[in-house]
């Protein structure tokens, strides 16, 4: 296993969560580094590297898969102003539909594509559990989607697999056609213990895992090994899908808010995940413009300590309805239909 300086220790070291002032950048296609980007924003570095990166990233499942011959003008503009508010890191996957497509073009068309810092999955199932060949494949479709001549990372998609596409991942990694691997999973709390499992074993660079106010398992077991470990940590989920907007619909901020720099709810979720310190980044999904800026005005600012944190749970187990918020749908009030979206 690779000697990665633990997490926990560069935390214990740095005095525990605070804003990285540096001007950073971000490799991209090639290694062509990335001008460096706000000086105010919160950036957090990859372990065992140290590579910083802007802590609010962009998800892409279900909101870019949009086919060719349906309006797309406002996904593009999702990216641009995600870009221009300081984000950098763009999660996507082969699973997702059109969402490595639109990506990017979309990034093509904005001058951006080596500005990006892509993480991208690898997904073999089905007949071809036992073919890497396939993965291979994949893998090279992907890099033609993105207009990418190597990925900034490679994760296997929900754990699927996992022991063939591992090895896989780290051939390309030593080939240098991807910088850092790792594994994915949604479903959190069934799958913690798998996650946390390859974070202890699996010399990984990285994990995604769900992660929110209201799905704290994460904090129990996965971010503490990965904080062990001196694994990066990449959060799905961070609004549940809309729900939590949904569920304060029309409710104002409480006062105390105001003391961590929120504006707005979802800046409130977001910087709730983002001040636990095992925490690299964020990936929030919309289709909306104007909320991709607001997601990303997360990274500015000051952040909750430990005490704020109880306090905002408490509010928000106050609220009728938070405590069955998984039992809702995804993307309240939109329809996805496989490359289409009702708004």
């Amino acid at each position: 296993m690779a000697d990665h300086p633990s997490r926990r220790t560069v935390i214990k070291g740095a005095g525990g969560v605070a804003l990285a002032t540096a001007g950073w950048t971000a490799a991209g296609t090639g290694g062509a580094a990335a001008a460096a980007g706000p000086r105010d924003l919160l950036t957090r570095p990859f372990p065992g590297t140290g590579e910083r990166v802007p802590a609010v990233g962009l998800g892409t499942f279900m909101t870019f898969d949009r086919l060719p011959h349906t309006p797309r003008a406002h996904l593009r503009e999702v990216l641009r102003r995600f870009h221009a508010a300081g984000g950098r890191v763009v999660d996507t996957s082969a699973l997702y539909g059109m969402s490595e497509t639109n990506v990017g073009l979309f990034a093509r068309q904005l001058g951006i594509t080596d500005r990006l810092f892509v993480t991208d999955k690898s997904w073999v199932c089905g007949d071809y559990l036992n073919d890497v060949s396939h993965a291979r494949r994949q893998f090279e479709q992907s890099l033609r989607r993105l207009h990418r001549r190597r990925l900034d990372a490679v994760q296997v998609h929900s754990l699927t697999n996992t022991p063939m596409v591992l090895p896989f991942l780290r051939e390309l990694k030593e080939e240098g056609r991807i910088r850092y691997l790792g594994v994915t999973h949604h479903e959190i709390p069934e799958q913690a213990a798998a996650v946390e499992r390859w974070i202890r074993t699996g010399d990984l660079d990285v994990v995604q895992v769900r992660y929110s106010i209201f799905m704290r398992e994460a904090e129990r077991r996965i971010l503490p090994a990965a904080a062990d470990h001196g694994t990066a940590v990449m959060v799905n989920m961070p609004l549940e899908k809309a729900r939590l907007p949904e569920l304060v619909r029309g409710r104002r901020l409480p006062g105390f808010a105001r003391e961590i720099g929120c504006s707005t709810w979802a800046q409130f979720f977001l910087k709730y995940v983002l001040s636990h310190p095992a925490v690299t980044c964020v990936l929030p999904a919309t289709t909306v413009p104007a909320h991709a800026e607001e997601n990303a005005a997360a990274m500015r600012g000051p952040l909750p300590d430990q005490e704020t944190r109880a306090r905002m749970v408490r509010y928000l187990e106050s609220i009728s309805g938070f405590a069955e918020l998984d039992g809702r749908p995804w993307y309240p009030g939109k329809e996805f239909t496989g490359g289409q979206v009702k708004l």
